[in-house]
């Protein structure tokens, strides 16, 4: 959730603090102490690490915002708490710029446990989202971003209107519509409410009662809404156009009540993408990275000054957790690394076999199996970001430079080494990209660019599983970390125009296979995509990031560039 608030960055500040510090004592942890006006000496520079109950921690910290003088400050909470199969994080971050509002934004997100596949699930909006909003009068733009839905009269149809065209709008606005003969309060009540459960701090709701429901469509002939159906408005509406209206959901009244709870988690998924997808405004952008300090280092909550015996006991009791939480990322790590060994051992297998029926015996080359034994020893060092990892598997996959592997040459020899990224799968139609190696005296380079494009996609995706990636891969590739392999900004492209988007035949080239723990009609649109060579109607890759979900990418489409605007 990204919100704006009236409020002076220290009053904003304060109520956050006291909201997570109600809700902590009511979860039966430590109350947090005051914050430290300035970093303790022998830590400068780093976030101050609580620990307030089993598993339960809290890092704090504040400053300039990155840019210079004057360029504003920050406040910034990340509450770390036990979670099935995981551990759930809530960063909470205030920003507030040289001049204009402060900007809150509130992350929550979980973290698996275990190198497995698990079915993504949704993580619920979080009980300090409900109990900040109405406290900080939170807006987006000329909006009132409010908990609930709540009911528009006939006299209140033209500053809705207003709100949806205006320029400055972020959040989708989520308008219901009530059915004929049925009361509006019990609609309300029994339907919407439920509905939009999961959307404070994602979308604004309102409700159409029956006198302002004829004056709503007939103003917006193009985007009408009406029968029980709800509609969601995508910022930018244009009520003029008609092809602009099939940019904006609609939910039948049909489907809600087949399953108001299937329902609900279809209405939130476009509020959750585009809060996801938006850019940050650049207050919030201009907040620095996380740094904690390390283990040694870790302040305890409550610790006593006195160097007693109980004093020095609750000492080590601190340091043990902190090795046991050590063991326990390392012991991750090392699971991870055995995965990726028992996938390469996989492919290399179905490789042997293909050589074997294939008498695939190339004078003075190396064959595909050497190839893939240099592409293993590349992966542990490249895939690895642990030190240590690559050993961990034992001297036959010891780490080597990248280099040694080699990038393939044709689309044929990439396709048979997409094992090589653990956390990717190609879940498209291999003849797009195979009938690229015909065009390979056009586009030469074009299987090395995309080759560079799945190792970026494969390092980052180790990153974002861990929610160290700092933002999406488009930002990941604007500052790549170091050791990591750049891959060319403006070749990463977050989605597709709002004309491809609108246009239902080009939209469904884009509507590509994933598994079903992804979507339950196996399909997903994959508008972010790769450009792998030079033009505008060169190839493209289109893939979904699900890191958050499934903690996977799913490669959907590699070939010729698809329909749009500048292809025939």
């Amino acid at each position: 959730m990204t919100v704006t608030t009236a409020l002076p960055h220290a009053e904003a500040v304060a109520l956050a603090d006291e909201q997570l510090a109600s809700w902590l004592k009511q979860e039966g942890c430590d109350e947090p102490p005051p914050v430290l006006d300035a970093p303790p000496p022998e830590a400068p520079g780093l976030a101050e690490r609580l620990r307030l109950g089993e598993r339960v921690l809290l890092d704090r910290d504040h400053g300039p915002l990155r840019g210079g003088s004057g360029a504003g400050r920050y406040d910034r909470r990340r509450l770390r708490t036990p979670a099935p199969h995981g551990t759930q994080q809530l960063t909470l971050t205030v920003a507030t710029g040289a001049d204009g509002p402060t900007w809150v934004r509130l992350e929550a997100e979980t973290h698996s446990t275990g190198s497995g596949v698990r079915t993504p699930c949704r993580v619920p909006v979080p009980e300090l989202a409900r109990s900040l909003l109405p406290l900080l009068d939170a807006t987006d733009g000329p909006a009132v971003v409010h908990t609930a839905p709540r009911v528009i009269t006939a006299d209140a149809v033209d500053a809705l209107i207003d709100e949806l065209c205006d320029p400055e709008r972020r959040l989708p606005t989520v308008v219901a519509s009530v059915p004929v003969n049925l009361p509006t309060d019990r609609w309300v009540e029994d339907v919407v409410g439920p509905l939009c459960h999961q959307l404070p701090g994602l979308a604004t709701a309102y409700v159409l009662d029956p006198g302002a429901r004829t004056g709503f469509n007939v103003a917006l002939e193009y985007h009408s809404v009406y029968g029980g159906a709800v509609r969601t408005y995508l910022p930018e509406v244009d009520p003029a156009s008609r092809l602009d209206g099939a940019r904006h959901p609609v939910l039948a009244r049909g489907r809600i009540e087949q399953d108001l709870r299937r329902a609900a988690g279809l209405l939130a998924r476009e509020p959750r993408r585009l809060a996801a997808d938006q850019p940050l405004p650049v207050p919030l952008a201009a907040v620095p990275v996380l740094r904690v300090p390390p283990p040694q280092l870790r302040p305890s909550a409550g610790r006593a000054a006195d160097p007693s015996a109980a004093s020095r006991g609750a000492d080590l009791a601190v340091v043990g957790a902190e090795l046991a939480e050590l063991a326990h990322e390392e012991q991750q790590d090392r699971a991870e690394q055995q995965a990726r060994a028992d996938e390469l051992e996989r492919v290399r297998r179905t490789l042997r076999l293909e050589r074997r029926d294939r008498h695939d015996t190339r004078d003075g080359r190396d064959t595909r199996e050497g190839r893939l034994r240099s592409g293993a020893r590349a992966l542990t060092g490249r895939h690895c970001t642990t030190p240590g990892a690559g050993q961990a598997l034992g001297p036959r996959f010891a780490a080597q430079p990248a280099d040694r592997c080699g990038k393939p040459e044709s689309f044929t020899e990439l396709m048979a080494r997409m094992g090589e990224f653990p956390l990717l799968t190609f879940t498209g139609d291999q003849k797009s990209a195979l009938a690229l190696d015909e065009l390979q005296r056009v586009g030469a380079g074009w299987a090395r660019l995309a080759w560079d494009g799945l190792t970026a996609l494969q390092e980052y995706a180790e990153a974002a599983v861990r929610g160290r990636a700092g933002g999406d891969f488009k930002q990941w590739c604007e500052h790549t970390p170091e050791g990591c392999h750049r891959f060319p900004p403006r070749k990463a492209v977050r989605g597709e125009s709002r004309t491809v988007f609108s246009h239902t035949k080009w939209k469904r080239e884009r509507m590509l296979p994933v598994p079903e723990c992804v979507d339950a009609s196996r399909r997903a649109f994959m508008g972010a995509h790769l450009r792998i060579g030079g033009g505008r109607t060169a190839p493209r890759l289109h893939y979904l990031d699900d890191c958050s979900g499934s903690g996977r990418i799913y490669v959907g489409y590699i070939g010729l560039h698809l329909t749009n605007t500048r292809t025939n």
